[in-house]
């Protein structure tokens, strides 16, 4: 008896896990849209915290930093360094926005990994890091591309549009994919690993006693980190490559 109950019980969750919804949301009817409550929930909780950062690291500035503003200036000459080092002499203009991916992104997958959303219950879907729904990395790959196809015009009007038919016309089809797929990659490169990430953790806990899952989702911060820093480095990249007119 024992036996078959214990079966039972592994069948039990064994359906369970096989049963977990995916693309299940909460809906707001905004106007005549229909929105993805949770993803601006939780994107309105990251913009916060960002934004009550700044608020501190401006607040009171010192001539000799104290701990908390020496932390900020890092962050802000680490963003310098990398959109310097993709963009090259002309990256001032382009910090700010580098330096918005960058931390958005990064503070939204650690927010999935670190803040208790579970322990929200919504009517359908449930609370995540905004970058595991699809159209938040849609969104900011075409940021991206806005951005791209921006330097490329602001430094060079028209012209930025001969590098379709360079080195030669016939390599216009191909010059033309390219731009498009490089949002394209962006996106489902980071929605796919913050995804792949979570959904691991959520089989792990299921499947084993926590003390195993613990590891991985250390891991998991770590990789969250590495794909807003992927993320921005590229975006930097792809502005610097248009302003200089060459692949």
């Amino acid at each position: 008896m024992n036996v078959l109950l214990c079966s039972i019980n592994t069948l039990k969750r064994l359906y369970d896990i096989s049963a977990v919804e995916v693309g299940q949301h909460f809906y707001w009817q905004i106007g005549g849209f229909q929105v993805h409550a949770q993803v601006l929930i939780t994107s309105w909780v990251v913009i916060a915290i960002l934004l009550v950062s700044a608020i501190l690291a401006v607040r009171n500035p010192q001539t000799i930093p104290t701990d908390s503003q020496n932390f900020f200036e890092y962050v802000l000459e680490f963003i310098r360094d990398v959109s310097k080092t993709q963009i090259g002499e002309e990256y001032g203009p382009w910090v700010p926005f580098i330096g918005t991916m960058f931390l958005f992104i990064f503070v939204s997958n650690w927010s999935g990994a670190l803040l208790p959303w579970k322990i929200i219950q919504l009517p359908h879907g449930e609370l995540a890091a905004p970058t595991n729904d699809i159209n938040t990395t849609v969104a900011l790959a075409l940021l991206t591309s806005i951005a791209y196809f921006y330097a490329g015009l602001s430094k060079k009007g028209l012209g930025y549009f001969g590098k379709y038919i360079q080195p030669t016309p016939i390599l216009l089809p191909i010059n033309i994919l390219e731009d498009f797929t490089k949002p394209l990659s962006l996106s489902f490169r980071l929605f796919g690993n913050i995804l792949a990430d979570e959904l691991v953790v959520v089989v792990l806990v299921s499947l084993v006693p926590l003390v195993v899952p613990i590891p991985v989702m250390f891991l998991g911060l770590f990789t969250s980190g590495i794909q807003a820093l992927i993320f921005a480095t590229l975006a930097a990249a792809y502005i610097g490559e248009s302003m200089e007119g060459h692949h």
